[in-house]
């Protein structure tokens, strides 16, 4: 399931034009929902190739889903034991949004996407846009995200079952 989600990524990212103003991303959401019993280095390696491969196949800047998505691999686990607790994630028990609460499945949600486009639009800019362009493009990202992601996020976990 997972590398047909990154395959419609690459899809959206190659046909779907959004705008400078919009970056649609679910790749953030796709780590967020991987097992809680993978590693956190396996999950920074399994973000690294879904990062290069959307990279490679469809925006034609090598390593900026790659750089951006790495590091919400690397603060998934803990931030899965701050909003959900450290028996949840001793347990490794997947997590839904009827098992955990809409607020708490949002703030997770909500932390993924903006620190991926917090990477991504600070080193796709590198410098050369306006600030508020930038703010503007994370604002209006962050909100199409966060609902795109919600209805991914509960079919992708046992809340959509």
């Amino acid at each position: 399931m997972y590398l047909l989600l990154v395959l419609i990524q690459i899809l959206v990212c190659n046909f779907i034009n959004t705008g400078p103003y919009l970056l649609l991303s679910l790749l953030p959401v796709f780590v967020l929902c991987l097992p809680l019993n993978v590693p956190a280095v396996v999950l920074m390696f399994i973000a690294a190739v879904s990062g290069l491969a959307v990279d490679w196949l469809s925006e034609g800047i090598i390593g900026l889903n790659f750089l951006a998505l790495v590091p919400v691999a690397f603060i998934r686990n803990r931030m899965v034991v701050l909003l959900f607790g450290k028996d949840h994630a001793e347990r490794t028990e997947n997590f839904s949004i009827r098992k955990n609460g809409f607020t708490r499945v949002s703030a997770a949600i909500l932390i993924c996407q903006s620190v991926f486009l917090l990477i991504y639009i600070v080193a796709d800019g590198a410098g050369t846009r306006p600030f508020v362009f930038n703010l503007v493009r994370f604002a209006v990202s962050l909100v199409c995200g966060y609902l795109i992601s919600l209805p991914v996020f509960n079919m992708l976990t046992s809340g959509g079952k």
